[in-house]
């Protein structure tokens, strides 16, 4: 498989890639802090954007690298703005993957396994060396582009943390991440953070058009998207509304749960053909473990992900003691089904165990 033909990691499948993506709805805090430091000559050499998985982070920050890149200049006829004119010769570069003075790390393909790491390894940031002596011929600015750095594996933190403490002249790194607390404190402490915020209603319909999404089921859609275009596009492209209501039907037998159904789940996510849909289940296991905890504090949700979820959430999630329970308990398998897919754990086994693990939990609120 050639490098032109391999996947991305970064793309989500039925949206543009983030390089490709014009428009950056409801993020214009982030992209003022931005150019607020840009304009007054406060700029870090790191910057970690941070936010929800999907919000138009990645978007960010290929709009500051092309912004960087091109050298537009600031806002000489009008307000600063990120937003460079699309046949720039740099910005056509930028669409194409194609700017020699950018580098992007991100989980790299494995050859053996036909699939893409399930973490940014050591070697993909030691190719920087070879960027940076490559790049530095003509003396412009350069901008690495790390997605996500919550994937780096240890040995990869440590190397880009070297980069962050004694950085290149004239270059910039953006660290993207969804999960900002797994990084090294040190890395956080080197970089300046750009924070973006779940996506409104308005905004979150405007990123799904923009991708060619026209939501008809949006009352559902909503809730379960959190406010991430990104979520709500996998949603919409892998039956996962669809899938919800089939772990919401699961669900609704506790505390004892119907073994058969349960089986029936766990096989149905073996298999490469069916690692999205593998994906896709452990996701929308820890978005229900998230809303059983925030309904033990604030009650039932106003809106459904899917039908009967309300009425289960209040019978499994009485109060605020149980809501500590299933936060503890999403925390637990959110690592344990990271390790899981890190290992290559077998797909049935991993998901079996995480809903026994929900059983054992339920069977503590009947007992209570």
């Amino acid at each position: 498989m050639s490098d032109d033909t391999l996947p991305e990691p970064d793309r989500i499948d039925g949206a543009p890639h983030p390089r490709e993506t014009r428009y950056l709805f409801g993020q214009a805090l982030a992209e003022a802090d931005f150019l607020d430091a840009f304009q007054s000559g406060r700029m870090h050499s790191g910057w970690l954007i941070t936010g929800p998985r999907g919000v138009g982070k990645a978007t960010l920050a290929w709009k500051i690298a092309t912004f960087l890149l091109a050298d537009e200049g600031l806002g000489l006829f009008g307000d600063p703005t990120l937003d460079v004119d699309p046949e720039h010769p740099d910005a056509r570069l930028m669409q194409a993957g194609a700017h020699p003075r950018l580098s992007v790390i991100r989980r790299p393909w494995d050859d053996k396994t036909k699939k893409l790491r399930a973490e940014i390894t050591v070697d993909a940031v030691r190719k920087l060396k070879t960027f940076f002596q490559m790049s530095s011929a003509d003396g412009g600015r350069r901008v690495v582009i790390v997605d996500a750095a919550d994937e780096l594996n240890r040995n990869a933190a440590n190397a880009i943390l070297k980069e962050l403490e004694e950085p290149p002249a004239n270059t910039v790194i953006l660290l993207i991440a969804h999960q900002p607390s797994r990084l090294l404190p040190t890395i956080r402490s080197r970089c300046r953070v750009l924070r973006c915020n779940t996506l409104g209603a308005d905004d979150l319909q405007k990123a799904l058009s923009q991708a060619g999404h026209d939501a008809d089921n949006a009352d559902s859609l909503a809730p379960l998207a959190g406010g991430s275009a990104g979520d709500a596009i996998r949603l919409l492209n892998h039956d996962g509304l669809q899938l919800y209501a089939e772990l919401i039907r699961l669900f609704n037998g506790m505390p004892r749960i119907d073994r058969p159904m349960a089986l029936k789940l766990a096989d149905s996510c073996t298999g490469r053909a069916a690692d999205v849909r593998y994906g896709m289940v452990l996701d929308l296991i820890d978005l229900f473990l998230s809303r059983a905890a925030r309904a033990g504090l604030l009650g039932q949700p106003l809106t459904e992900g899917a039908p009967g979820e309300g009425a289960l959430l209040a019978r499994i999630a009485p109060n605020d003691l149980m809501a500590r329970n299933w936060a503890q308990l999403q925390q637990d398998l959110s690592n344990r089904s990271r390790h899981g897919r890190a290992v290559n754990l077998d797909p049935a086994a991993l998901i079996l165990d995480i809903i026994f693990k929900i059983e054992e939990t339920a069977l503590g609120v009947a007992a209570a």
